[in-house]
């Protein structure tokens, strides 16, 4: 089964390429913001290699990077497949349907499937001294297991800034257009994303160590990142920026609450 997800796993990459290519093709040499998102979208292709790795070492942050991983990448090449004007071309909406298709068949592998409920329980392989020399083995953290609840919070978290980040490189088309008067804004909006991921960083580790104060603070950082974007994706990139680039980061926000929510409830009562 794990093996079967590793392949899994490379199609899906190899889809998601294939998918943003055709897309891009019959856009007929795209404008700048679909140029930036396009390669948002191939670069995040590359976590689904990041993610085989995970699963190939039996890490347990392999189920939410992989939840937030296929969560993003549809509204990635959905936003691709919309157009300005008219309706999506037929090849484009195949090609999300099949992307669709992959991305639930790993979510479903993963949060399913018993054997590798068994195999993302490994423990990290460290050098260990014995009577019989040197030899790598997996050594049971000190700490108590982290809440996979917990973990989907984090991962969900460290995407605010990439998530903010795209459409602020997307608004930069403006001012090469001449709106040399929104140079400030866009400013405030990559030191937002940037402050965003670093922030987000720190508070998370702390949420893993089973601190209570982080919880409030990822909140917060959470209304914050929307009061940022969604009225940046507004005012500078209209309603159709406003769906592309503020939907991910409400749904992202939403499942980083939610996972919060869960944590705090007692097994007995989940």
């Amino acid at each position: 089964m794990v093996r079967l997800l590793q392949w899994l796993l490379a199609v899906t990459a190899l889809a998601t390429v294939v998918v943003e290519m055709l897309i891009w093709w019959y856009a007929q040499g795209g404008d700048w913001g679909l140029a930036v998102r396009t390669g948002w979208a191939l670069l995040r292709s590359l976590g689904f290699l990041l993610l085989i790795r995970q699963v190939r070492l039996g890490r347990a942050s392999a189920r939410p990077f992989g939840l937030i991983l296929c969560v993003t990448t549809l509204f990635a090449v959905a936003r691709l497949i919309l157009p300005k004007q008219g309706l999506p071309t037929a090849p484009g909406v195949l090609g999300f349907v099949a992307l669709s298709v992959l991305c639930a068949a790993v979510l479903v592998l993963l949060y399913r499937s018993t054997d590798l409920d068994t195999h993302l329980r490994q423990h990290p392989r460290r050098i260990v001294m014995d009577r019989n020399g040197f030899s790598l083995q997996q050594v049971a953290p000190k700490r108590p297991p982290v809440s996979g609840w917990l973990l989907t919070a984090r991962v969900a978290g460290l995407a605010y800034g990439p998530l903010m980040l795209v459409p602020a490189i997307v608004a930069i088309g403006l001012v090469l257009d001449g709106r040399v008067t929104l140079v400030p804004l866009i400013v405030i909006w990559f030191v937002a994303a940037l402050g965003m991921s670093y922030l987000m960083g720190i508070v998370t580790f702390f949420l893993l160590r089973g601190k209570r104060w982080p919880r409030p603070v990822v909140i917060l950082l959470t209304v914050a990142a929307l009061a940022v974007q969604l009225p940046l994706c507004w005012l500078m990139l209209d309603g159709d920026g406003l769906v592309r680039d503020g939907a991910p980061l409400v749904v992202t926000a939403g499942l980083a609450v939610y996972a919060l929510w869960r944590a705090d409830v007692p097994t007995s009562n989940i």
